[in-house]
């Protein structure tokens, strides 16, 4: 599509974005900027209609006071390359200007990004001198980002779509550690309790079917970063993972029917499980190799559960924020609160409200509250 067919579809389709005015542009604090990207991000998981997040990078010159005049120029220039529903505001102060493009009409997001670029870079080319033009980095950053089987989200440290997470992370350095304290020394404690129960449940499973006594599989973690989750075997080995593939579409979609006389959102009656395996899944006790991840610091104790690849590419956008809040765990609200109980889109209700509370105190609680849980074998199957 040329560029000026695309620009003629986004005036038809929004007639009321004109370009600004100069006198009418506002430069929004870092502060207030960075509010208005976390909002807007919010806005468009539930919406559905993208954003594009351009980012100026005005090089060494902005600082000096001798060239305010530059820094006026880049904002006429802006004024005229965007509309009244466009925000601009600084990123990053007296360094960084960003500007975002709201509701992109899905079928033109990757076309925009040429648009965009050609005419923001003719406007600076018009009102700056060359050598100016030429420390002045421009990228982009759509959202949301597009996910496959091999693209998963980055670390806020690394995409610029996320400040409030970013700032948020070194906000709670010193609460991350005590927390990663707390795991070491309860991961500890737990393989030295549990370790009879090691040799016991090996020997269960060696004896009872053919395979390894542990179960490997990948798992998607924090950021998206993927790493091998522990648990004892409790499937036959060879088996297919299409029941599950089928039934994790149907119950991120909200399609899936409660199962069993629990009324459980899980696979019952699963012929791929042994029978030592469904004492296991009943008992949790499957689930004690994952103190090894928690050691090494894959996981937390408590946390959201980490989901396997294909369950990711099931994901609604707003599903992907469990995957980017906070680190996967053994426990978590959703495991003390029901468990299968609970459909799809409470369990991630459940995990974001984790993430929002977190505390040295939620997450004690939390660990308080499994033994009866686990017990009860409430929603486990």
């Amino acid at each position: 599509m040329k560029v000026s067919e695309l620009e003629k579809q986004m005036e038809e389709a929004a007639p009321r974005n004109e370009p600004r005015r100069v006198e009418d542009t506002t430069i929004l604090s870092e502060e207030h900027f960075h509010r208005m990207v976390c909002l807007e991000r919010k806005r468009a998981e539930r919406s559905g209609k993208p954003f594009l997040l351009m980012l100026l990078d005005t090089g060494k010159f902005l600082p000096n006071e001798r060239n305010g005049k530059v820094l006026e120029n880049v904002v006429s220039a802006l004024a005229l390359s965007t509309r009244d529903t466009d925000v601009t505001g600084w990123y990053k102060d007296h360094a960084v200007i960003g500007i975002m493009f709201t509701e992109i009409a899905v079928d033109l997001k990757k076309s925009i990004l040429a648009t965009m670029l050609l005419r923001v870079s003719s406007a600076l080319r018009d009102c700056l001198t060359l050598e100016q033009f030429s420390q002045i980095s421009i990228s982009f950053h759509l959202f949301p980002e597009e996910w496959d089987g091999e693209q998963t989200p980055q670390d806020p440290n690394d995409s610029a779509l996320y400040p409030d997470l970013r700032q948020e992370k070194g906000r709670k350095r010193l609460s991350r550690l005590f927390k990663r304290s707390m795991d070491v020394g309860g991961a500890l404690v737990a393989l030295l309790i549990f370790s009879p129960f090691f040799l016991l449940i090996a020997l269960a499973v060696k004896l009872s079917s053919k395979g390894p006594m542990l179960f490997r599989q990948q798992r998607v973690g924090q950021y998206g970063g993927r790493f091998t989750f522990l648990k004892f075997r409790s499937m036959y080995v060879n088996n297919s993972s299409e029941i599950h593939k089928e039934y994790v579409r149907k119950l991120i979609a909200g399609k899936a029917e409660r199962k069993g006389n629990d009324g459980v959102f899980k696979i019952t009656n699963d012929p791929r499980i042994t029978p030592v395996g469904r004492i296991l899944r009943r008992t949790s006790l499957d689930e004690l190799p994952q103190f090894i991840n928690v050691l090494i610091g894959d996981m937390s104790l408590v946390g959201p559960r980490p989901p396997l690849p294909y369950e990711v590419e099931a994901y609604d956008v707003w599903h992907r924020r469990r995957l980017l809040e906070a680190r996967p765990g053994i426990t978590g609200l959703w495991q003390v609160n029901g468990r299968c109980r609970t459909k799809f889109d409470e369990m991630v209700r459940l995990d974001l409200q984790y993430a929002r509370k977190q505390s040295l105190w939620l997450d004690l609680k939390i660990l308080l509250r499994t033994p009866a849980a686990v017990l009860s074998g409430d929603g486990a199957y």
